[in-house]
């Protein structure tokens, strides 16, 4: 089986990945699911610089996941639809094979 690859997918896949990979950028996205936020906002629940949350917003913004908007002083962060869609459909590709060898392996165990 070939996979299909489309050019720059593997680097967005890797860039989601990374980005979700941290447990504040894990935070900072649920609490983007109830809405828009500030910066000030986003950063209340952390105990970090408001630079270094930032720094996290940065990381998000760069792997599509959310994108900002400023208004006079104020930046304004959103999730970004479909920002996690590649690694949907890189998990999705891989769901339905893993879960075959599952179901051969538990077959496997029952005959035993």
């Amino acid at each position: 089986m070939t996979a299909q690859v489309t050019p720059g997918a593997g680097e967005d896949l890797d860039r989601v990945f990374q980005a979700l990979a941290d447990a504040t950028r894990r935070a900072v996205v649920e609490r983007l699911a109830r809405g828009p936020a500030s910066v000030s906002t986003l950063a209340e629940p952390f105990a970090m610089s408001l630079p270094t949350v930032v720094q996290h917003l940065g990381v998000l913004e760069r792997a599509g996941v959310v994108v900002s908007e400023k208004t006079g002083r104020v930046r304004t962060f959103r999730l970004t639809p479909d920002g996690t869609a590649t690694a949907r459909a890189w998990l999705d590709r891989h769901r339905l094979p893993a879960e075959r060898r599952l179901d051969r392996l538990g077959e496997h165990v029952g005959r035993g």
